[in-house]
């Protein structure tokens, strides 16, 4: 039977569920509302449409890699309780390796095919709102690849293999020995976990915060009353220990901090047997800026006693 406007926003006015959804109820059901609604609440549309207004800042980071080329994905849920469910971790699981196909982007990992479900990613989290029983959503994703050498991967906080609430990803291009350059990738990976740096060299590290930088320590300088020709040098110095601090090739290497990164990796390409070179790195910690919900939780239970 044909299927009015009428009646599909009528279904989405008791329901909450998305306009395609609710033609696809009335359409299986003929047109009937009522039916409509339960076939909604079977399929978990209905509640989880309800729930999507809920902040999600829990649950996992994943990875997934083949050697030349890995990924790093983030699916959030709403409490760190359903991140221990073993649904949820097979689901950022998938999503994983589901990005491997692609090219990592995150619009691209969100519109390709769930292995098991044949729809996109996105939608099956949504299916799988209804039977994890909260708000669930595919964050963001990433990706790096290497013509020759590794992509090694870390997860900080794991839950179970390739899952945790942190994961880094590390690209080393080298002819060498790859298991040598895995090695040592892990370690960087490591490193980049713990210490968070801004960018992988001076020259790519935001000008924004290098102005802000620049303009914070000239103030400080000018405080102490030298002349500005010295104000400089001393900007100058202040700069070289902030590009030590936030780069990580000049960083101190957290395996050994008598050694800077790069100084670290011209020691392993002794191991690895060829040059070798950090190209790039990508660190996901889970939640990073989302702003979570502050709840109250006397005036929670002051409204549900009123009810």
């Amino acid at each position: 039977m044909s299927i009015s406007a009428s009646q599909v926003k009528e279904l989405r006015e008791i329901s909450g569920a998305g306009m395609m959804d609710c033609k696809a109820a009335l359409t299986e059901t003929n047109g009937d509302m009522e039916a409509a609604v339960d076939w909604l609440r079977k399929k978990g549309i209905s509640k989880a449409d309800k729930k999507a207004g809920r902040t999600a800042a829990e649950g996992l980071v994943g990875v997934a890699s083949n050697g030349t080329k890995s990924v790093v994905v983030e699916v959030n849920s709403e409490t760190d309780f359903v991140a221990r469910n073993d649904a949820f971790q097979d689901i950022v699981r998938n999503v994983a390796n589901v990005a491997l196909t692609t090219d990592g982007s995150t619009s691209a990992v969100a519109a390709a095919i769930y292995p098991s479900s044949g729809k996109s990613v996105v939608d099956t989290i949504k299916d799988a709102v209804g039977t994890i029983g909260e708000n669930l959503s595919f964050r963001r994703s990433a990706a790096l690849t290497v013509g020759q050498g590794v992509v090694a991967t870390y997860i900080h906080n794991g839950v179970s293999d390739g899952l945790g609430k942190l994961g880094v990803l590390v690209a080393i291009e080298t002819t060498g020995n790859a298991d040598a350059a895995q090695a040592f990738g892990r370690q960087v990976a490591m490193h980049v976990a713990a210490t968070n740096p801004l960018a992988l060299t001076s020259a790519e590290v935001d000008p924004v915060a290098v102005e802000r930088e620049k303009s914070i320590f000239a103030d400080q300088a000018r405080q102490s009353g030298k002349p500005e020709n010295i104000i400089e040098k001393m900007v100058d110095g202040r700069m070289r220990k902030f590009y030590e601090e936030v780069v990580l090739l000049s960083q101190a290497f957290v395996i050994n901090p008598d050694l800077t990164v790069e100084a670290a990796l011209k020691e392993a390409e002794k191991t690895i047997g060829a040059p070798a070179k950090i190209t790039a790195f990508v660190r996901f910690a889970l939640g990073e800026g989302i702003e979570r919900e502050e709840s109250d939780f006397a005036a929670e239970v002051a409204a549900a006693v009123k009810k």
